[in-house]
């Protein structure tokens, strides 16, 4: 007679409540439970999927030890976060993860009170953590705030900002460092996790709170002195001096997929009194799935695949990425030309500069999670007279405005800026849709401001950039495939600030700047279809705009309508302003500007998003229709309802 097979623990727990109910013992199978449900929700929905398998014990130790939601849990970027999510109630909808109407990839505040802050770049745990410590000192609360930062996150300089700044109050902090790249400690074992548990525990911290008394009354010198050979003494068993020295005291390294290991420290640090306290926990990233295990990128980041197998979904699409045409662009150029050179911050494959390394491994440079940084080191190239391509996401750029405007534009230097994932971004929602590079560029004088229509225009925009060596310049184009052109092995330089036009009408015209111009084509044939003719132009250029086209455009037809895949402010406001200034506007023109509108758009489908944003062809007709005149036409073109089955 054969049993049935058990019941799944992890159907147990619909809150952390449920899981502190739990022995330490069943925690073990919980954790092996949890591992399985994620990959297969992941197999289903994609998403992040290494950094979560990597976690999966530490978040069960984590909500296992600790209060929460009173007690705060922050997690750095949100990658790690699905085991999370599982775990805190949304287990009944994690398959909707990155889904229209489901679940976030990241942590999101009005998703559930267990993600008290919301994350999707990186670096901001620690921050965020010593302001909720802060604030609970403030309001005398005695709750635990844990901020989690993985080794990647902590190349950026806001995470040791945070921690120098921690270092200096005593407000009560956890950093727990998930560790699965750098090795900045000794090898994990049995003697680390000990010396561990006896570090982070109150009877050793009572004994050096003791220890300083008694050095206080020393003379100071010999005070200094004391301090000094503790911490370096701590330093060389335990590998903790760095963090020592901006005031956190170092407990670590520890195993962290061994309860064993995890369970007796974190209570220990949840038991401790003042100041912030680092655990160095040691993990591996894509654990427990051996096809995570054996990628080179530990599965960080996948599409739909196969549980069995790993094997993901191909795209059905016939035309190479923008990133790609970018880089393999680049290289074009760089072949002709050795002053040129690449510039990421930790996107080396997101970017494209993976291929760009592949050839010149000497001029490429991958500067970690720091785009303040690779601004001002992008900068500092350009005034050697080397041709830098800053190779950075228009949602990450943001980060480096400062420099930006300090370091580049205010000395004119020429940098050059490929601005990947720009307009609305699809699963990743709006953390990372490229929504504001245009409104903050085009406002900086001298900077050369273009957006690629299609993957054509994108070649011939490297080409121009590489052109440009008196002043920055920036050019941006969306995630995704092209729209299958034929391309040439290098791209041609533009003349700079001239559009162009592609078809010519009468009534109506549609300057659009950015990859929208295939929807304004579309529109233009729904407006023939109905006796309407359209001018579609291509801008090209938001910065220098082309003043003589647009002047034409406004003189020779009734209605001129902006596009673009940006926010308010961007380029229909140059627009605007150049129509304002000449008059044109006294003249009855009626000018309609379609730009992203202003809220935060939720992730779904990139086309469900862009009919959200109203930047599709039927929104396109309909503007126009408005503007002429015509809201009874509208109807012509509103989706008919589907028949009914019989």
């Amino acid at each position: 007679m054969t049993s049935k097979p058990a019941t799944p623990l992890l159907d147990r727990v619909n809150s952390p409540a449920d899981l502190r109910a739990f022995p330490e013992s069943d925690l073990r199978r919980i954790a092996d439970e949890l591992r399985a449900e994620m990959i297969d929700a992941v197999s289903v929905t994609g998403g992040h999927l290494g950094a979560g398998l990597g976690v999966v014990e530490l978040t069960v130790a984590l909500h296992h030890v600790f209060n929460t939601p009173e007690d705060r849990i922050v997690w750095d970027v949100g990658h790690q976060a699905y085991p999370h999510k599982i775990l805190t109630g949304r287990r009944d909808r994690i398959r909707t993860l990155r889904q229209g109407g489901g679940l976030s990839g990241f942590t999101k505040r009005d998703e559930s009170e267990y993600d008290p802050f919301g994350a999707a770049h990186s670096s901001t745990s620690i921050s965020a953590g010593l302001g909720m410590a802060v604030a609970r000192d403030l309001k005398g609360g005695t709750n635990n705030v844990v901020a989690v930062i993985g080794d990647g996150a902590m190349s950026a300089g806001m995470a040791y900002e945070a921690m120098n700044n921690a270092g200096s109050m005593d407000s009560r902090l956890i950093i727990i460092l998930n560790d699965n790249d750098m090795s900045i400690a000794p090898p994990v074992g049995a003697m680390s996790a000990y010396l561990a548990r006896l570090l982070s525990g109150g009877a050793y911290r009572s004994m050096r709170h003791l220890a300083k008394q008694l050095a206080q009354l020393l003379p100071k010198r010999l005070e200094e002195s004391a301090r000094r050979a503790e911490e370096y003494a701590r330093g060389m068993a335990m590998g903790g001096t760095l963090f020592e020295e901006l005031g956190c005291y170092y407990v670590g390294p520890i195993d962290g997929h061994n309860f064993d290991h995890l369970l007796p420290v974190l209570k220990n640090v949840r038991d401790a009194g003042e100041g912030p306290i680092l655990v160095h926990v040691v993990t591996q990233k894509g654990k427990g799935y051996a096809p995570a295990e054996a990628a080179d990128d530990k599965y960080h980041g996948v599409s739909k695949f196969d549980v069995i197998t790993g094997a993901q979904a191909k795209s059905t699409a016939n035309a190479p990425s923008y990133t790609k045409v970018f880089a393999q662009s680049l290289i074009a150029h760089a072949e002709r030309d050795d002053r040129i050179v690449a510039i990421t911050a930790a996107m080396p494959s997101g970017t494209g500069l993976d291929l760009f390394g592949q050839r010149f491994p000497a001029r490429t440079f991958d500067v970690g999670i720091a785009e303040q940084h690779a601004v001002t080191f992008a900068a500092g190239l350009a005034s050697e007279g080397f041709k830098p391509f800053a190779a950075i996401y228009s949602t990450f750029l943001q980060r480096a405005y400062d420099q930006v405007v300090h370091d580049v534009a205010i000395q004119r230097l020429p940098v050059r800026f490929a601005i990947d994932r720009a307009g609305l971004v699809g699963a990743d929602g709006p953390t990372h849709a490229g929504a504001f590079d245009v409104a903050y560029l085009s406002c900086l004088p001298g900077f050369v401001v273009m957006a690629a229509a299609d993957e054509l225009e994108l070649m011939h925009m490297v080409a121009t950039a590489a052109e440009i060596d008196d002043r920055p310049s920036a050019f941006r184009y969306p995630r995704g495939e092209g729209i299958g052109l034929e391309l040439p092995e290098i791209g041609t330089p533009l003349e700079i600030g001239k559009g162009r036009i592609l078809r010519e009408g009468t009534k109506v015209a549609i300057l659009s700047f950015g990859t929208r111009l295939q929807e304004a084509l579309k529109a233009a044939d729904q407006l023939a279809a109905m006796g309407l003719t359209a001018t579609v132009a291509d801008a090209r250029f938001a910065k220098p705009l082309d003043e003589e086209l647009v002047a034409r455009l406004a003189r020779e037809h009734e209605v001129l309508i902006t596009l673009e895949e940006g926010a308010a402010g961007g380029f229909g406001s140059h627009v605007l302003d150049f129509l304002a200034r000449s008059g044109a506007l006294d003249r009855g023109l009626k000018v309609r500007p379609m730009a992203l509108p202003d809220i935060f758009i939720d992730h779904d489908k990139p086309e469900k998003m862009y009919d959200t944003a109203h930047l599709n062809a039927p929104q396109i007709v309909e503007t126009a229709l408005m503007a002429l005149g015509l809201e009874r036409q509208i109807a012509e073109i509103a989706p008919k309802p589907l028949p009914k089955l019989v």
